[in-house]
């Protein structure tokens, strides 16, 4: 290889082993936390948090890192990026009552 990869990523694994008496796997924990009827009410939710707004404005808008500096022209920076997050979605879905 030309340019070889020299960083290396996080990795994190669980040990899956037999049931031990009286021993719940992280797995079968989680899965336990998810049926529930709170986890289904909050895993329902999800795509409704705040999360897909920093998505949208990383990759749709390509915003990786701020071109300003100081704290004052970032602020300004970030936040006119969100007002153009907001103004698109009042165009495509209207204002909302």
């Amino acid at each position: 290889m030309r340019h070889p990869v020299k960083e290396r990523g996080r990795q994190v694994s669980f040990q899956i082993e037999q049931a031990s008496a009286g021993k719940v796997s992280p797995i079968d924990s989680m899965k336990a936390r998810i049926d529930s009827e709170e986890g289904r009410y909050r895993y329902s939710r999800r795509l409704g948090t705040v999360e897909p707004v920093f998505g949208n404005i990383r990759t749709t808008k390509r915003l990786d890192r701020f071109s300003l500096r100081g704290k004052r022209k970032v602020n300004a920076q970030w936040l006119m990026y969100c007002l153009v997050h907001n103004v698109e979605k009042l165009q495509h879905y209207g204002q909302m009552a």
